[in-house]
């Protein structure tokens, strides 16, 4: 061969190197604009606390025992696995080392025996326990810190002790990103932190079984002494720390009166606010992966549509009867087709305090008529498809012997 020869050859080789190296760049450009990215880093999940999705439902089965035993039946007709329940810590413990257990004992022996298993929502601060607040709580605000948060942890810790294995999970607290939920002081996310800690601290100590989840925030934008928006809350968290103490973070996600598909940003184009969505929760998810926290799961602690067209606050986002019914369906639809597995939890509201009335606005969120008739939003959560895991739940008609409680049907776990 002709040094010529060998030089067109060589100049040739180079040539087919040079012009496939640009080609695959290109592809590979080509080919990164066309992957769908996921903002959600669904994939990161480790060591699941929770199925994806498990149906849960908040109850009031404290005081009224007869209504209590409906409710729990009407769970299980909704197919439903989880109950959420207030154990407040102002009934458990009303004075100071003064523990009275024998409502919960029954309360977890009765549900046990139904097949139900238990989210414990702690909270209600005993007066004696908050002596350092001014005002009258349930009058001027709803919840606050403890003085002394090693009493806190005793409790917390004196629960968990007691229901070794009975109690499934742990809400700490509701809503401190609300001064209403903070003894009318200025919403302190540290001091948030800082009550979580001691509690899961005791409860891991006691039950290291039972999952934490942090607590749900009040979807919002204002920002003022009294309310802090609840992603800039969630991120105060992050600073502070909280991921150490909590499996799982919850979340709150009532819809206002977008449908449960808008996203936040659709909400904007159209002159809403990105927290008046079902979907705010995405928002909240993108803050997870953020921190680098994409690993854990998230739980809805309350989600639902209200039909309260009586109180000004929350008339302008009522939605009607048949709407809250098929919100509620389509919600879990959304979630189970674009939010597995980082959706573990979601927690429905209400079945209601049978005491609750017209005049007071939870009494609007509840998915029954009053406390005792089955509304059109139950039977919508009830005769749904459920997706847990790798199973599936078909959905079923209105008429069928599951719906009317006439054949048993296992619900997810």
């Amino acid at each position: 061969m002709t040094s010529t020869s060998k030089g067109r050859g060589l100049f040739l080789s180079a040539f087919i190197i040079i012009v496939a190296s640009v080609l695959l760049i290109v592809l590979g450009i080509v080919y990164d604009r066309s992957v769908v990215r996921d903002p959600f880093r669904a994939g990161a999940i480790r060591n699941p606390r929770f199925t994806s999705l498990t149906y849960g439902i908040q109850t009031f089965l404290w005081w009224d025992k007869s209504k209590a035993s409906l409710y729990m039946d009407w769970t299980r007709l909704m197919v439903f696995s989880h109950v959420k329940q207030i154990f407040a810590w102002k009934d458990i413990e009303p004075s100071r080392g003064d523990f009275h257990f024998d409502r919960a004992d029954g309360l977890l022996t009765e549900l046990e025996g139904k097949g139900l298993k238990v989210v414990a929502r702690l909270g209600d601060s005993p007066d004696w326990a908050i002596t350092h607040v001014s005002g009258k709580k349930g009058v001027d605000f709803l919840d606050a810190p403890p003085d002394d948060l090693n009493d806190w942890g005793n409790f917390c810790g004196a629960l968990a002790g007691r229901y070794k294995g009975r109690i499934a999970a742990y809400q700490v607290w509701n809503e401190p990103n609300l001064n209403r939920e903070w003894g009318k002081q200025p919403p302190n996310a540290a001091g948030y932190v800082g009550l979580l800690k001691v509690c899961s601290q005791a409860i891991r100590a006691a039950d290291p079984q039972a999952i934490i989840i942090s607590a749900g925030l009040s979807p919002t934008g204002t920002w003022t002494e009294a309310v802090t928006p609840d992603d800039t809350f969630f991120q105060q968290m992050y600073d502070a720390g909280f991921q150490q103490y909590a499996d799982v973070a919850g979340v709150n996600a009532p819809g206002y009166n977008f449908p449960p598909e808008t996203s936040p940003d659709e909400a904007e184009a159209q002159g809403g606010h990105r927290f008046g969505t079902f979907r705010r929760v995405e928002d909240m998810r993108k803050i997870m992966v953020k921190n680098g926290d994409e690993a854990r799961q998230m739980a809805i602690l309350e989600m639902g549509w209200t039909q309260d067209h009586i109180h000004p606050d929350y008339a302008w986002f009522a939605v009607t009867e048949d709407q809250q019914a098929d919100y509620f369906a389509r919600a879990y639809q959304y979630a189970a087709d674009h939010w597995r597995p980082w959706m573990g939890l979601m927690s429905a509201i209400y079945l209601p305090d049978p005491a609750w009335t017209p005049d007071r606005e939870e009494y609007w969120w509840s998915i029954t008529l009053g406390s005792g008739q089955i509304g059109k939003a139950f039977m919508a959560l009830a005769n749904m498809a459920k997706y847990c895991g790798t199973r599936t739940i078909p959905a079923r008609d209105p008429g069928s012997p599951e719906a009317m409680g006439l054949a048993t049907v296992v619900p997810c776990s």
